[in-house]
C-alpha cells in the first residue's frame, strides 16, 4: 500500500523562503499584462494559490485575462499546457535588445 500525498508545499521551507527585502510588495499583485507577453512563472509563497512547482521557472505566452488571473501557455516537449495563473506569480521576459554586427 503507497502512503498518501503531504500536498504541494510539502517540504518547500528552503524553496520557497524569500530575501528580507522582498517579503511583500503590492506591485507584484496589481500588474497588468497584455496578449502576447512573455512571462516567467515565479511562485511567490505570500500568496497562496500558486502554480504547481514542476512550471516554476518556464517561459510562456500570456493568452488571455479571466477574473484577475491569466492563461497562460507554455510548452513542454511537443505539448502545449494551459495553466490558470495569477499576476503576482508572473514576471515580465525582458525583451532583447536588437543583435548589431561590428562592420
Amino acid at each position: 500500500m503507497t502512503k498518501p500525498s503531504k500536498g504541494m508545499r510539502h517540504r518547500t521551507r528552503r524553496k520557497l523562503k524569500k530575501g528580507f527585502r522582498e517579503r511583500f510588495k503590492p506591485e507584484r499583485f496589481i500588474q497588468e499584462f497584455k496578449p502576447e507577453d512573455k512571462v516567467i512563472i515565479k511562485q511567490n509563497a505570500s500568496s497562496h494559490k500558486m502554480p504547481h512547482p514542476i512550471f516554476k521557472g518556464r517561459i510562456g505566452r500570456v493568452r488571455e485575462k479571466r477574473g484577475r488571473a491569466y492563461i497562460v501557455e507554455i510548452r513542454i516537449g511537443n505539448k502545449i499546457k494551459e495553466l490558470m495563473v495569477r499576476p503576482e506569480h508572473l514576471l515580465k521576459l525582458p525583451q532583447r535588445k536588437p543583435w548589431k554586427r561590428n562592420r
